[in-house]
C-alpha cells in the first residue's frame, strides 16, 4: 500500500486542471476507521459548478470529442482500463482511509471491476448501433430513413459515499463512450478517490472531458443537477434523495439515471446446498459493512429449516473479524460516520422494541489501534415479520432480518411486499425451480446460489423505487445517448407526394 502522508489539501478537478474552491473554502474528510482527519478538500460554490459545466460545455461543443469515430473511441477507454491498474495502489489507498472498504475487497473486487468496465464498454463501442437503416416503405412512398444515436451532451453525476470510485465509473464510462462529456459530484464523505480518478483519465481525454466538483449536496449538487446547460442527470443514493433529484431534474426535463435504494430478499428453498447457502447469505448483508444498496437484508427461510440456519448463520458470523481495514486479515471494516453508525443502533434498538429477538451483535466494537473508528458487530435479528421497521426500510448496515415462511408462494408474496425492487436471490439445487421464482421476484437482478455478482455486460437497475434506467453493459450506452429519425423522400414528382393531395387537393 501507498505510505500515508500528512494531510493534503484535494481542489476540485475542472477543465483539466486543479482549481480551489471560488471562496476558498474547504470541508474535512475523516477516516471512519480511526476517526482522525485525512484530507481537506475545496468546498464548492455554484460558482464552481458553473464553471466546471462551461467547461464540459465547451468540450463537448468543440466537436473533436463528441465526432471521434468509434475505433478512437474504444482505443481511449483501454487507455483508460491500463491507467486504472497503473494507479491501482494510489486509488485502493485513497477509497480505503475514507471510505472504510476494506483493502482486500478494494484490490480484489472494486478495482478489476472498474478496469473490466472500461474494457467491457471499449468492446460494446465497436459494436454499438450508431445508425441504423430502416426498410424502404410502400407507403408513403420511396424514401430512405435512418436512426441515428448521438451523445446528449454534458451528463451531471452524482455519486455515493459506499463506493464511491467504482459507481463513479458506472457513470463516467458510458458517458466516454458515447461521446458526452461530464461532471461529477462525488459523495462529501468520499471525494479522494474520485478526484485522482479523474486526474488518471484526464491524460487520455481533453481537457473539459471530465470534471469534479466537490461539496455539500444542498448548493454542488442541487446547483449541478438544474444547471441550464446540464443535459443528462445520473443519481446513485437513497431513494428520498432520489425523489429530489427526479424532481430537480424535472424542471428542465433532463433525461435521468437513478440507482436507489434497496430491502433486498434473499430465499432459501427446502432443497438449498446450506454450505453455500449461509456463507453467501452472509456475504450477501455483511460485505462492506452492509452499506450496499442491493444488500440482502431480508432472508426468508422455511419453516423445516429455520432452526438449523439460524444457528449455523451465528456462527459463521462469529467468525467475521472486524478490524481495520487497511489490514489485509479483517474481513468487515467500519460504518462511514459517527452519524451513520447511531442511525443503524437506532434501528437495532426499534428492531428489538418492535419484538424480534437479536441473535447476535447488535454492539459497537472497539478495535485494537481503531479504538475512535466507527464499528458495528454483524447482527442478525430472528422472529423478524415483513411489516416490521427493520424489514422494510433501508438500514444501511450490517443487519440481516431472518424471516420464516411457509410456503413458497407466501415467501414470494412477502419478497415482494416493499416499495424497493433492486436485487433478490434464490438458494436451491433445482435450477428450474429458482427460474420458476425469479420470473415471480419483482427485482432488476436476480442471483441463484450466489450474491453481490455484478457482472459489466450485464444491466444493474431496479423495480419501483429503487430506480430508473439500467447501468453497466450494452444496456447503459442507452442511457447516454439521443435518437435522431432522418427521413429523406425518394420521390421526384410533387403531384405523387402523398401530402399535396391532402393540403392542396382543390388546385
Amino acid at each position: 500500500m501507498a505510505v500515508q502522508v500528512d494531510v493534503q489539501t484535494f481542489f476540485h478537478f475542472i477543465n483539466g486542471q486543479w482549481v480551489p474552491a471560488s471562496n476558498n473554502e474547504t470541508f474535512d474528510v475523516m477516516n471512519p476507521a480511526t476517526g482522525k482527519l485525512v484530507a481537506k478538500v475545496a468546498k464548492g460554490t455554484a460558482e464552481d459548478v458553473d464553471s466546471a459545466v462551461k467547461a464540459a460545455r465547451s468540450a463537448f461543443d468543440q466537436g473533436d470529442w463528441k465526432n471521434m469515430k468509434p475505433n478512437d473511441r474504444a482505443n481511449v477507454l483501454y487507455a483508460i482500463s491500463y491507467k486504472i491498474a497503473e494507479h491501482a495502489q494510489e486509488l485502493v489507498y485513497l477509497e480505503s482511509i475514507s471510505s472504510g472498504g476494506t483493502v482486500r475487497r478494494i484490490s480484489n473486487i472494486d478495482v478489476l471491476q472498474m478496469v473490466d468496465l472500461f474494457q467491457t464498454l471499449a468492446k460494446f463501442t465497436l459494436e454499438y448501433p450508431f445508425s441504423e437503416t430502416l426498410p424502404v416503405p410502400p407507403f408513403p412512398g420511396p424514401a430512405h430513413n435512418f436512426v441515428w444515436r448521438e451523445p446528449i451532451g454534458v451528463c451531471a453525476a452524482v455519486t455515493p459515499w459506499n463506493l464511491p470510485m467504482w459507481i463513479a465509473t458506472w457513470k463516467i464510462a458510458p458517458a466516454l463512450a458515447m461521446g458526452n462529456t461530464i461532471v461529477v459530484k462525488p459523495a462529501s464523505y468520499t471525494p479522494l478517490s474520485t478526484l485522482k480518478l479523474a486526474e488518471i483519465i484526464s491524460e487520455v481525454v481533453p481537457p473539459g472531458v471530465i470534471n469534479v466538483v466537490t461539496g455539500p449536496g444542498a448548493e454542488v449538487g442541487e446547483t449541478l443537477v438544474t444547471h441550464p446547460q446540464v443535459d443528462k442527470v445520473a443519481f446513485t443514493g437513497s431513494t428520498e434523495v432520489g425523489r429530489r433529484i427526479m424532481e430537480l431534474a424535472a424542471r428542465s426535463i433532463k433525461k435521468t439515471t437513478l440507482e436507489l435504494g434497496g430491502k433486498s430478499p434473499n430465499i432459501i428453498l427446502e432443497d438449498a446446498d446450506l454450505n453455500i447457502a449461509l456463507p453467501g447469505s452472509l456475504l450477501g448483508v455483511f460485505l462492506h459493512s452492509g452499506q450496499l444498496c442491493e444488500s440482502g437484508t431480508r432472508l426468508f427461510v422455511p419453516d423445516k429449516l429455520y432452526d438449523q440456519v439460524v444457528q449455523g448463520l451465528v456462527t459463521l458470523a462469529g467468525k467475521i473479524k472486524v478490524g481495520n481495514p487497511q489490514d489485509q486479515m479483517t474481513d468487515m471494516g467500519p460504518i462511514i460516520s459517527k452519524k451513520q453508525k447511531e442511525t443503524i443502533l437506532n434501528y437495532i434498538q426499534a428492531g428489538k422494541q418492535e419484538g424480534a429477538v437479536l441473535a447476535c451483535g447488535g454492539k459497537e466494537v472497539t478495535v485494537p489501534g481503531c479504538e475512535e473508528g466507527f464499528f458495528i458487530e454483524p447482527t442478525i435479528f430472528t422472529n423478524v415479520t415483513n411489516d416490521m421497521k427493520i424489514a422494510q426500510e433501508e438500514i444501511f448496515g450490517p443487519v440481516l432480518c431472518v424471516i420464516r415462511y411457509s410456503h413458497i408462494d407466501e415467501a414470494i408474496h412477502l419478497a415482494n411486499d416493499t416499495i424497493f425492487g433492486l436485487a433478490a436471490g434464490v438458494w436451491t439445487r433445482d435450477v428450474n425451480k429458482a427460474y420458476e421464482v425469479a420470473r415471480k421476484l419483482q427485482a432488476g437482478t436476480v442471483w441463484i446460489n450466489d450474491w453481490h455478482m455484478l457482472r459489466n455486460d450485464a444491466p444493474f437497475g431496479g423495480y419501483k423505487q429503487s430506480g430508473i434506467g439500467r447501468e453497466m453493459g450494452k444496456y447503459s450506452l442507452d442511457e447516454y445517448t439521443q435518437l435522431k429519425h432522418v427521413h429523406t423522400s425518394m420521390v421526384p414528382e410533387l403531384e405523387r407526394r402523398s401530402w399535396y393531395g391532402v393540403l392542396f387537393g382543390q388546385n
